[in-house]
């Protein structure tokens, strides 16, 4: 009797012992399922976000290219007047006071949109706003623009050109 009893008891002990087996297998089968199901989510995830990136590229670049169409659409009466002009080119008072007009036409548009000159004759050399193409030595005092050789241009508060000028130095005495 006592052998039937440890035999029992065995067998009690193995069945634990795969019952527990079996629930952990369990457990790794749901983990592994669980598993696939994030590896899943990850791949849709990750395709998705890509294709947003593209559609955001071609987004992007529809607009860069037509992005200039509202000033171009603004510039074609200046267009226009050139055209005009041009035709009537015989009476040269009339073309250059044509001339005269479409500049303002221009510059009242581009100052519309943002465009404005840097100031540059009597100021201070500002390396930010102006490249010295020329030093000439002056009684003036250092780093004053004496001349402006290319007009400057900022739009909003970003340089687009810089303006080109002739700055003064010291007259060295010897």
């Amino acid at each position: 009797m006592e052998k039937e009893k440890k035999i029992e008891e065995k067998f009690e002990k193995l069945k634990k012992i795969t019952e527990s087996d079996r629930k952990r297998k369990e457990k790794k089968a749901d983990e592994k399922e669980e598993i696939n199901e994030l590896t899943d989510s990850l791949q849709h995830l990750q395709a998705e976000f890509e294709n947003y990136k593209k559609r955001i590229d071609k987004e992007k670049q529809e607009f860069v290219k037509y992005a200039k169409s509202d000033l171009i659409v603004k510039l074609l009466p200046s267009l226009d007047s050139f055209e005009l002009a041009l035709k009537h080119t015989s009476d040269k008072e009339k073309f250059i006071k044509g001339t005269e007009l479409i500049f303002a036409q221009i510059y009242s548009l581009l100052e519309s949109e943002g465009l404005r000159p840097i100031k540059a004759i009597g100021e201070t050399f500002d390396p930010y706003k102006h490249e010295v193409l020329i030093k000439q030595e002056s009684d003036k005092e250092e780093d004053m623009i004496l001349e402006e050789l290319q007009k400057g241009y900022m739009l909003n508060d970003r340089v687009l050109r810089h303006s080109k000028v002739k700055v003064s130095k010291k007259i060295i005495k010897k």
